[in-house]
């Protein structure tokens, strides 16, 4: 570490830094270009190869919120190749790609936008033929963005199951089990659709352990769940005897075998399908832990796998920060942990807010007189996509400042804890952190910086 900013480091401004650099390393445009090569009739797929000349039409979609970009991106390389595409977009954001048509269509709860999105795409992979190429550009937030209900659901019963486990603290596990097994298009079934031309899925993961059958709710990959582990989600949340009667019904035909299920492994569909992860969550704390290290920290990627009720994991990491401070008194340097994954929230006040200042305000709650002997810290969390809930900020951060702050606004965050209202709690205190949507989603990233 170099001496020159050894003592002079800004918590505040390094931060900035690091979050920075984790952002742009997970840039859709990055991640197709250093995962997709084109030599003369060869595509490279990180360790894959095709043959580009065996195909008669190529066409590609792109669903989530790194959509158009990395349609986009794409089109840059194999651009001349394609025939025709569709690649969704967030409706105050419309993009112009050649041959790509470009469908609005809404997050995180779909509307008549995500259902047009939706037949349109599938309507296009059905044409698809036994010597074609698609190729299916996936991230995170494309389950919103496509919503085709099954027969005899309409859009209004599907967005309201959806808000109702959203509200209830369901994961993205759960929710997405609900949701495949309430749809045309999700568990596998674009890939069906498409069968059996071949498909060629580049995936930006959003997901606890890149789970390919969660991210969009694998509109490409093969369900392991059921009818009845749907049923059991609504149980578990209370949510059986409240969701619409076509919900229901639809699930018990599906556990008694009257509807089909969801698309499983051993289908031959499969064999025609290749997905690849090109971006995750660890590779956007890779780059924030080079950046920190050049910055002069000392730094620890704990996980890329946080995941449970943002208050009681808040809870855990103040232990830890505490843990680590008195065990090494001795040592001065800066530190800077990372941590990554998706945190729930089950929403019982009628506040404004979202997980990631949901885990901060935690973490200030917890923090008073815990980080005896420290010379400064900082705790940071927010939304890779630049979205915490439903607000227009990304997250947010606390630092000593904030509790001389508190004092003066006469702010007590339990209460704002208690009621779920967050962003109000770091909007007045001026520590919410807002990116603007940032085209890409990896999950949360954390950062818990200390100097000693």
């Amino acid at each position: 570490m170099g001496s020159k900013n050894y003592f002079s480091l800004d918590l505040l401004k390094s931060a900035e830094k690091i979050y920075k650099a984790a952002l742009a390393e997970v840039e859709p445009e990055n991640l197709i270009k250093k995962s997709v090569l084109i030599d003369k009739e060869k595509l490279i797929v990180q360790d894959r190869s095709f043959d580009l000349g065996s195909f008669k039409n190529i066409f590609l979609v792109s669903i989530g919120k790194a959509a158009p970009f990395m349609a986009k991106s794409l089109m840059e390389i194999i651009g001349t190749r394609v025939k025709e595409g569709i690649a969704v977009c967030r409706p105050q954001v419309p993009i112009s790609i050649e041959k790509i048509s470009c469908l609005p269509a809404s997050h995180p709860l779909p509307d008549e936008k995500s259902l047009k999105a939706a037949r349109s795409i599938l309507k296009l992979a059905e044409g698809i033929g036994e010597n074609d190429l698609l190729f299916v550009l996936i991230s995170g937030g494309g389950s919103a963005q496509i919503c085709f209900p099954a027969e005899g659901i309409s859009l209004d019963e599907k967005r309201l199951v959806t808000d109702m486990l959203l509200k209830a603290g369901a994961n993205i596990t759960e929710l997405n089990t609900v949701r495949k097994h309430l749809s045309r298009i999700k568990g596998g079934r674009l890939a069906k659709a498409a069968f059996p031309g071949t498909v060629v899925s580049l995936v930006i993961s959003d997901v606890i352990h890149n789970d390919l059958e969660s991210i969009a709710s694998g509109p490409v990959y093969w369900d392991s769940s059921t009818y009845y582990d749907a049923f059991q989600v609504l149980k578990k949340y209370e949510m059986w005897d409240k969701a619409p009667v076509s919900v229901q019904e639809v699930i018990k035909k599906g556990m008694e075998y009257k509807v089909e299920e969801t698309v499983k492994k051993e289908d031959p569909v499969f064999k025609r399908v290749h997905n690849f992860i090109i971006g995750d969550n660890l590779k956007a704390l890779r780059a924030a832990k080079n950046e920190a290290e050049k910055l002069g920290f000392k730094t620890l990627i704990l996980t890329s796998s946080d995941q449970g009720e943002a208050k009681d994991v808040a809870k855990n990491y103040v232990s830890l920060l505490e843990n680590l401070v008195q065990a090494k008194k001795e040592d001065s340097r800066y530190l800077c942990l990372l941590t990554g994954g998706e945190l729930t929230v089950t929403v019982e006040g009628d506040g404004l807010g979202g997980r990631n200042q949901e885990f901060v305000l935690a973490v200030f709650a917890e923090m008073k007189n815990r980080l005896e002997g420290v010379v400064d810290w900082l705790v940071l969390s927010l939304g890779s996509d630049g979205i915490d809930g439903p607000t227009d900020a990304a997250g947010a951060l606390v630092r000593p400042s904030t509790f001389k702050k508190a004092r003066d606004l006469s702010l007590n965050p339990r209460e704002y804890l208690d009621n779920n209202d967050s962003y109000n709690f770091f909007k007045q205190i001026g520590d919410l952190i807002v990116t603007g949507p940032t085209r890409t989603n990896v999950m949360d990233l954390r950062l818990f910086l200390v100097k000693k």
